[in-house]
């Protein structure tokens, strides 16, 4: 069996990795300008992008355990790796290998992309809740009551409403 449906399967999942890249850039900027909208519609083409992304995943699977069957070669683990030892033809040696590279430099580049955004995310959520302690006055500043009274418990928890009956 050729290792070319699965060197061209992997072209395939590097096309699609960097597209995910692309996106990932763009939510970047999404996030530094704060505009929700953009953000939230590169999330949906992420999210179908990640399913394409699980299907050529599995279809690579499945064409590697062929290739494994095929070539008569055991062991528990069947990667790209263990494949490339395997492989007679130089030519395709070398095909699958490129993409292989090709596929870990992308993924890297996606990985700190993502590191960046989950960054700013979780600084813009600091940003959100110090925004809202400011707003929100806290129920020690209040200068109600005896000042040699000690509060209560229930008197330090915040309620959007405050009823009693």
């Amino acid at each position: 069996m050729s290792t070319q449906p699965i060197t061209e399967l992997m072209d395939k999942l590097c096309s699609l990795h960097q597209s995910l890249l692309t996106l990932s850039q763009e939510k970047t900027e999404a996030l530094k300008k704060g505009n929700t909208e953009e953000l939230q519609a590169i999330i949906v083409k992420e999210r179908k992008h990640v399913q394409a992304i699980g299907q050529l995943e599995t279809k690579r699977e499945q064409l590697v355990s062929e290739w494994f069957a095929n070539q008569g070669v055991n062991g528990e683990e069947q990667t790209i790796t263990i494949m490339l030892e395997n492989i007679t033809s130089d030519q395709e040696r070398q095909a699958l290998q490129e993409q292989f590279e090709r596929l870990v430099i992308i993924l890297a580049d996606l990985k700190q992309q993502e590191k960046l955004n989950q960054e700013l995310t979780q600084q813009s959520l600091q940003f959100i809740d110090m925004s809202l302690d400011m707003i929100q006055p806290s129920m020690k500043n209040l200068n109600y009551g005896r000042p040699n009274k000690k509060q209560s418990d229930s008197g330090n928890r915040r309620s959007v409403f405050d009823s009693k009956a």
